[in-house]
């Protein structure tokens, strides 16, 4: 009996193991799954929906044309200025003014830069047909120092990922207790701190925007910051370690897609009424308002961040004081002792003050990187050097490279261009003969480049005399759920927190840094993971050619093998450390490396010469050359990955068949909640 029992314990033991670590990867891949939904059905298909549009004067026909085709919310106001104030507030992407022979058109470029994009050259189309001359009018412009409007969203991701990181690693401080006294100081204080780090590094280091709207921004970035980690910090009290991995499902995974960056009614309706709900939409629009609309039409965001801020408090006071002093008076007993590790004796007491700050330290380089990497790769694109086709003469060029750095091949025609074309290697073409000219852009290869050209060379055009006619070409035509090629780039995301989620999970379930079968084990996931993104993108929300499924299928896995490989070796090296040294590596340097749906001509130097070397700009490169450009253009990109496949797998199995290895203390949810939000991009 003996004998059976101390058989059958190993065997047990080996059934848990194997349990604990299917219940780890169903984990990574129900979240990898779901940041992939919410990210893409979020952003893929930024068009007008119930976008507020002002109207004033007589009924245009040119308004009723545009208004039957976008989704335009129209307001009628009594004259110009009312409808001049309203867009000076920030309460319209644009408006129309209707007055007698002529019309203007008055666009909001800081409310949306996209929104501009589509509601611009809709009304020109519309009143060229019906022969009305109208003018543009801009309100809010945006600055050189954002263009695009891009920055707003960027400073989104410091103030969450660091609000949340601090309730996060103060929690894990401070031994499971979330709702000890002095918690909601602590994380207020350390809010300060971010924010300040987070206005010094944009503001005056990096210079995304004047220094005149420093002061005006920290108070926001403060309450921002406030905000989630107090709300966090509750959450965690009320649901224990499970409510950190809640919170980044709530703020970071859910609501970070709808925060409205890019026009918050270019979103989904049904993402907009989510976003509402949460902080990041607030926060964004907070932010939007102080830099370009002089603080007006603050209210609504200011009282829901303040909101959670102080239900956050509230929670917190009631679990740290007033519960546990209710409880003993009702019990008729002495005042409550202390919990452990709220009031330790004077050793313990040390170890948990210097343990706090480094883990505030942490969270403050943490969101120090998040700043600068995001803020000095995106904030300002400007083409260097963008890969450009010409055939025949013409002083268009010239004029155009005055404003635009072009690298120029010359073609014998028009065919060996959009050959070129074809082969992704140049992002449009001026072709000229007779005394005519067209230039000819690739939305496919990039979401910027078609737009930044038409400017340029019709800028040129009109400074030497000549006339140019835009024409877009692509090998295979966008995705129509993915009309400004977008996806393979949110797809990205996704495949790269699988990867390091994938290895992170599986040390806090095994408590090992490294085992046998880990490679195995992590190879298999891929093959799992890749499938399931592919399905979710493909066919679920057609971002992409259903074609193309199969060969996309091998490519997701290759990416997340990658990632989870290199991530794997880290931790054996360094232990718990390594996830953090892979989310700096491929989160923070290779994500904003890896040149997105802009292209890699629109990164600063220092971003553009980093890219090759690291997997997220090959991984991109590959996937979406594969499904635009039949594969051309990806040897490089495939190389690089399987070498990086290679070199790491081997290194991997050395490392596991190593017998000695010391365990790991890693709770699985913490784990979890801590891999999730910090490649979580909004």
């Amino acid at each position: 009996m003996a004998r059976r029992l101390a058989a059958s314990a190993p065997a047990a033991e080996g059934r848990s193991g194997v349990l604990k670590i299917v219940a780890a990867l169903a984990v990574v891949l129900a979240a990898q799954a779901l940041l992939a939904l919410c990210l893409v059905s979020a952003q893929q298909l930024l068009v007008p929906r119930n976008m507020p549009f002002g109207v004033t004067g007589p009924p245009s026909p040119v308004v009723a044309a545009v208004a039957s085709r976008a989704g335009l919310d129209l307001t009628s106001y009594p004259n110009e200025s009312a409808v001049m104030d309203a867009a000076n507030q920030g309460e319209l992407y644009g408006a129309y003014l209707s007055e007698g022979s002529s019309d203007t058109l008055v666009v909001v470029p800081a409310k949306s830069f996209f929104a501009q994009t589509e509601l611009e050259p809709a009304f020109l189309a519309a009143a060229h047909k019906l022969g009305r001359p109208v003018t543009v009018q801009e309100v809010a412009p945006l600055t050189s120092e954002d263009p695009i409007g891009a920055v707003t969203s960027l400073l989104l991701l410091p103030l969450l990922i660091g609000g949340y990181l601090a309730a996060v690693l103060v929690f894990k401080a401070a031994h499971g207790i979330a709702a000890a006294p002095w918690r909601a100081a602590i994380l207020i204080g350390y809010a300060l701190v971010g924010a300040l780090l987070t206005d010094l590094i944009a503001g005056p280091g990096i210079g995304a925007y004047s220094s005149s709207h420093f002061w005006p921004l920290l108070p926001c970035f403060w309450l921002i910051t406030s905000a989630v980690a107090l709300a966090a910090a509750a959450v965690q009290a009320l649901v224990g370690k499970l409510g950190t991995l809640l919170v980044a499902v709530l703020f970071i995974v859910i609501g970070g897609p709808p925060a409205g960056g890019l026009g918050t009614y270019l979103l989904p309706v049904y993402w907009r009424n989510i976003g509402v709900l949460l902080p990041p939409q607030s926060a964004v629009t907070l932010v939007n308002h102080v830099l370009y609309f002089d603080g007006n039409d603050i209210s609504t965001p200011l009282v829901v961040l303040f909101l959670y801020a102080a239900a956050g408090t509230a929670v917190i006071a009631w679990f740290g004081r007033i519960r546990p002093a209710g409880r003993a008076n009702t019990a008729g007993g002495p005042e409550p002792q202390t919990p452990p590790g709220d009031a330790p004796s004077t050793p313990g007491r040390r170890r948990a003050v210097i343990g706090m700050l480094v883990a505030l330290g942490i969270c403050a380089v943490m969101q120090s990187l998040f700043a600068t990497t995001y803020m000095s790769a995106g904030h300002a694109p400007k083409a260097s050097n963008l890969p450009f086709g010409v055939v025949g003469p013409s002083p268009v060029l010239a004029a155009a490279e005055k404003n635009i750095s072009l690298k120029v091949t010359q073609y014998p025609n028009e065919a060996a261009a959009k050959t070129a074309m074809d082969e992704a290697r140049v992002y449009g073409a001026l072709v000229s003969s007779g005394g005519t000219n067209t230039l000819i852009v690739v939305p496919s290869l990039s979401d910027l480049a078609p737009l930044d050209l038409a400017v340029r060379f019709e800028e040129a055009a009109r400074a030497t005399g000549q006339k140019v006619k835009v024409q877009q070409y692509a090998p295979h035509p966008l995705a129509a759920k993915d009309p400004f090629g977008l996806v393979q780039a949110l797809m990205l995301v996704p495949l790269l927190i699988g990867g390091y989620m994938s290895s992170t999970l599986l040390m806090a379930a095994t408590g090992r840094a490294a085992g046998r079968w880990r490679a195995a084990q992590l190879a298999g996931f891929a093959v799992i993971s890749g499938l399931v993104i592919d399905l979710i993108v493909c066919y679920w929300l057609e971002g992409f050619p259903s074609s193309k499924f199969w060969i996309v299928w091998p490519i997701c896995s290759l990416i997340v093998a990658v990632v989870a490989f290199v991530a794997a070796i880290l931790q054996k090296l360094l232990g718990p450390i390594g996830t953090l040294v892979t989310v700096v590596a491929m989160i923070l340097l290779g994500n904003p490396s890896s040149g997105g749906a802009s292209g890699v001509p629109y990164l600063p130097a220092f971003w553009r010469d980093l890219g090759p070397y690291l997997p997220p700009r090959n991984g991109y490169i590959l996937l979406h050359h594969t499904i635009y450009f039949d594969g051309h253009g990806t040897s490089q990109a495939l190389i690089n990955l399987l070498i990086y496949l290679g070199v790491a797998a081997a290194v991997l199995i050395v490392l596991d068949l190593r017998r000695t290895e010391a365990k790991v203390p890693t709770d699985a949810t913490e784990a979890a909640a801590v891999s999730v939000p910090i490649g979580a991009v909004p």
